[in-house]
Order: structure tokens, then sequence, then C-alpha cells
């Protein structure tokens, strides 16, 4: 038997109600407030992901491995890389690692706006 749930993933950054709204454009979904500091984004599929500010902020930087290395990221599957890339640069993701070797690798690393490492994963 399990000890817990899985419940949510929650992220750090400077403006919660603005990388909410980046997710919300990215995947979908519902996002709602829960006090001045946090917002949730209700994602399709029954997946929840939270944005709380974090004062002092500082992204990650990948793929360091050190004191400032990436704590988590998502990985977010995509039928079309290409029209997908397209579509978070417009949503001002910013690109990190887009040498997928001409498709063999399968998946290209972006930062979202606050920085969080993300990866477009070819489904």
């Amino acid at each position: 038997m399990p000890v817990a749930r899985y419940c949510l993933v929650a992220v750090d950054c400077p403006d919660p109600a603005a990388l909410a709204g980046f997710y919300a454009a990215l995947l979908g979904g519902e996002v709602r407030q829960d006090g001045e500091d946090w917002y949730d984004l209700y994602a399709p599929g029954d997946h929840r992901i939270a944005f709380q500010r974090a004062p002092g902020h500082r992204p990650p930087e990948w793929p360091r491995a050190d004191d400032n290395s990436q704590q988590l990221h998502l990985d977010l599957k995509v039928d079309d890389m290409a029209d997908a890339e397209s579509q978070v640069l417009a949503l001002g993701g910013m690109p990190l690692d887009l040498d997928d070797e001409d498709g063999k690798r399968g998946f290209r690393v972006y930062a979202d706006p606050a920085g969080h490492p993300f990866c477009l994963v070819r489904a």
C-alpha cells in the first residue's frame, strides 16, 4: 500500500499568474487563483500544476549540475514538433537545446518565461 497519493507539482516563480497563464496556453485547462501568491492550473487529464510566488527567484541553469542546477523539468508530448515549437516561442518560451539530431533524439529543451526547463517530446 502506498504511503501517499500524488497531488500536484508546485513551481516557484516570480509571477505565478503569468506563469500559470503560459502553461494554460500551452496545455489547456483552467487557472484558479488561491491567494495572492498561489495559482493552480487544472490541466486536461486530471493533472494539476501549482505556481507559487518566490521572492528573489533565480531560474535554474540548464544543464548545470552544481549549486544552480535544474530542480525538475516537465516532459510534454507533441505530435508536430515544428508546430509546437513555434507556439511555445510565440507564448514566450525560450530555446535551450533545439538540436534533436534531425529528429533522432526525439526531444527539444526550452525554458518557460520564468526560466524553468521543459522538454517537448515527440509523441
